[in-house]
């Protein structure tokens, strides 16, 4: 894998998990009702969840690798197309986030749980890591090493994330909750994603 794919990776990634989707609507909810100290739980939770999901992902794609490179190349192109039409949506999207705060006393363990289960579970997330990791894998070389640091990468950008966005929902409540903030957060992400899908699907014609 080069640098460059691998800066792609992060760039894509950082603007995939700063959108605001069940997992971060979990995690604000958390933060506005019990504060700061639910950074901790719910960035392992949702890590651990992640990592649930991709593993799912990647045992399926190295299936389908094994069984057919062409099949693997039109799933590539497939998702590029799905970032481009969730680019779509998330620029339709505005600013709407229902993060009620929670003010039940749940344990770390059980905050840990919930955020686990949530993102774990939710079938978006698997969609979207069959067409999102595909793209950034090159059929000529080996696959697990590939996967090995796409996964251990995003896996610590998931972690951080959770824990910036607990942190701010704590500090500057109003801010995490405002629309204006969260319509400009969708209508940038998605206007990357877009990008983001249109890019590659330029470069792959160029390579072929």
């Amino acid at each position: 894998m080069t640098l460059e794919i691998w800066l792609a990776f992060v760039a894509t990634s950082a603007v995939l998990l700063v959108i605001p989707g069940p997992t971060i609507l979990l995690v604000v909810s958390y933060a506005l009702g019990q504060g700061w100290r639910t950074a901790l739980p719910t960035a392992i939770g949702v890590a651990l969840g992640d990592f649930t999901a991709m593993t799912l992902c990647l045992l399926g794609l190295g299936a389908l690798l094994a069984a057919s490179a062409t099949i693997f190349t039109v799933l590539k192109w497939i998702g590029a197309a799905y970032l481009v039409w969730l680019g779509i949506k998330l620029w339709r999207a505005g600013g709407a986030l229902d993060a009620k705060p929670r003010t039940d006393a749940a344990s770390s363990l059980k905050m840990l749980g919930h955020a686990w289960i949530v993102t774990a579970l939710n079938p978006k997330g698997l969609v979207f890591f069959v067409a999102f990791l595909p793209q950034f894998i090159d059929l000529k070389l080996p696959f697990l090493p590939q996967v090995g640091v796409l996964a251990a990468t995003f896996l610590v950008m998931a972690f951080t994330n959770v824990v910036a966005y607990a942190l701010v929902a704590s500090r500057a409540r109003t801010m995490a909750r405002s629309a204006r903030t969260l319509g400009i957060i969708n209508k940038a992400g998605g206007s990357l994603l877009i990008g983001a899908g249109i890019a590659t699907v330029t470069l792959r014609a160029s390579q072929s």
